[in-house]
């Protein structure tokens, strides 16, 4: 490999943007690996993860080929007051081809530093507490990088990403080193804070951010991980658990969103994922209102973008789906047919999927009702049970297998609660999903930041039955060749490890897991998978509070259990 010998790179340079290899990775072009690292413990991830530790790729100069878009929006920013050759982007290995005595500021991208979101503070406690996840400890191995130490007298450390606030709520800020915490969305903050780190100046211990004009947000000079673009920003649906939900949605210009997906194509990329709170906001109506030959507009012109082979998309909601399923029947030829994923119960001749990251949270519709009801907006709160599975059965339909999210331990939770989430649950088992429980951890900056954590050590057995199921599911759709490992693996896990940590709570739906025939755990727990679900799809629905103009009312009753 060669590597940049011109006389400046021997002093080093002068700013440096920095993200962990796991953060930065994109093995497989799927996001699913980026989740892995964020929840498989460390100690267990090289046997865990094998071929999927790999190191990402370096351009010839030492510099990251791939880092998150974050980070390739701060450089853009850099760029336009610094030149090129003052500026490395790079992963840890090569900090030192670049730190140097003429060094003065680095960027650090933080998205999961300290191993504490939703999903990490669940998955890498399932081996004992205070475990450390893959995410953590190579952010801690890069704040403890000797490169960095070496020069600390004469540089700058600042740190961004949607994760700061774990490394202020942990105390770690000062243990790390890091000079500056950059919270929020940062695009009128970076040239100001580099400039003054630039002059030796003491720097805010933190700063916090607001929505910048959609003019100051920069178009991307090099590849982002995955090929990530971002075509909206905030949502709006006021979710109490989610700091982005109170943000009203604003969708980028599609010239800047193709501009974007250029420069990924030069740099490498060959899949784009349209990254965005919720995709049917893009180019949104009133009252939330799906501009679908927006959509359809958006996704012809990435797609006809040379270079571009794939597409991928992130996060949506279930509602709009249902109020307008012309939709997804629209997006489909583009959506599946420029889709990378296969499944074989799809029924794309090529077997494709599309995926879509969707918040179902819970099956109660009183924890909808209080904490998200805008999610089922133009819907009533009541109707949440419904909307989920006629939008599920549309989906599927149309081969969308999206992925979805469940949280245990919403603030109240009952019993009644959690079995309304496992009747759910259960009417979707022969859906085409993946779904992921996760535990309620109270986000700053929501209205549900002042409430207590869920934790596993105190989870019930109808939660512990809601969680195990969903990934008895998840087996069975991705992984069936797995279920003799899994039914050998799980009882040494629970004799050995998982009773003396969690209690004997956990025992009767790890054996559900474990693929332990229905009538032996039938008078254990809650459900009886083989019995038939208590909720079916919904042939008719009630309408909605309000229609898209141009939406077919007909096409909400289309289907039936």
């Amino acid at each position: 490999m060669a590597f940049d010998t011109s006389p400046g790179s021997f002093a080093g340079r002068k700013l440096i943007l920095v993200a962990t290899r796991s953060e930065s990775c994109e093995q497989g072009s799927d996001p699913w690996v980026q989740m892995l690292f964020a929840t498989v413990p460390a100690k267990y991830a090289r046997p865990l993860l094998r071929g999927k530790l790999r190191e990402n790729e370096i351009a010839p100069d030492g510099q990251a080929k791939y880092v998150p878009n974050g980070l390739r929006v701060v450089e853009a920013l850099l760029l336009r007051e610094f030149a090129p050759h003052e500026i490395a982007v790079c992963y840890p290995a090569q900090l030192d081809r670049f730190v140097g005595p003429e060094t003065r500021a680095i960027g650090v991208h933080a998205h999961n530093p300290m191993g504490i979101t939703f999903a990490a503070d669940v998955y890498a406690q399932l081996t004992g507490p205070g475990t450390e996840c893959q995410n953590a400890r190579e952010f801690r191995e890069l704040m403890q990088h000797p490169a960095l130490a070496r020069r600390r007298s004469h540089l700058r450390i600042i740190a961004g990403g949607p994760g700061t606030w774990q490394i202020r709520q942990t105390g770690a800020q000062d243990s790390y080193g890091i000079d500056c915490l950059v919270e929020g969305e940062a695009e009128d903050l970076i040239l100001p804070l580099f400039r003054a780190a630039v002059r030796g100046e003491t720097l805010p211990r933190t700063v916090e951010g607001h929505s910048p004009a959609l003019q100051n947000i920069p178009t991307t000079q090099g590849r982002s991980t995955l090929g990530v673009v971002e075509i909206t920003r905030g949502c709006g649906r006021g979710c109490q658990f989610c700091g982005i939900a109170s943000r009203h949605g604003l969708s980028a210009p599609l010239r800047q969103i193709l501009e974007n997906v250029r420069s990924n194509v030069a740099g490498g990329a060959h899949n784009i994922l349209l990254t965005t709170e919720d995709l049917f906001l893009y180019e949104q109506g009133p009252k939330f209102a799906t501009n679908t030959a927006a959509l359809v507009q958006l996704f012809d012109a990435v797609t006809s973008v040379p270079g571009v082979k794939y597409l991928s998309l992130s996060h949506a909601t279930m509602a709009p789906i249902v109020a307008d399923p012309s939709v997804i029947e629209r997006l489909t030829p583009i959506g599946v047919g420029r889709a990378y994923r296969r499944h074989p119960h799809s029924t794309h001749p090529e077997k494709r999927y599309q995926s879509l990251f969707i918040g179902l949270e819970t099956g109660s519709v009183r924890l909808f009702r209080q904490f998200m009801k805008g999610k089922g907006y133009p819907f009533r709160p009541e109707q949440w049970p419904d909307v989920v599975l006629k939008g599920m059965e549309i989906l599927n339909r149309w081969n969308w297998f999206p992925f979805c999210t469940f949280i245990i331990g919403l603030p109240g939770e009952t019993d009644e609660d959690m079995k309304q989430s496992l009747d759910l649950l259960h009417a979707l088992h022969s859906a085409k999903f993946c779904i992921v429980p996760t535990l309620f951890i109270p986000l700053e900056h929501t209205r549900l930041g002042n409430r207590q954590a869920a934790q596993l050590p105190r989870l019930t057995e109808l939660q512990w039955e809601f969680f195990f199921t969903c990934w008895r599911h998840n087996l069975d759709f991705l992984r069936p060749e797995s279920k003799s490992l899994f039914s050998l693996g799980i009882p040494l896990y629970y004799y050995l490890l998982g009773r003396k940590l969690f209690g004997r709570a956990m025992k009767y739906p790890l054996a559900r897991l474990a693929h332990v025939p229905e009538w032996m755990l039938r008078r254990r727990l809650y459900l009886d998978l083989r019995a038939k679900p208590r909720l079916r799809v919904p042939t008719n629905l009630p309408p909605p509070l309000w229609r898209a103009p141009g939406a077919d009312s007909n096409l909400l009753q289309i289907g039936s259990a």
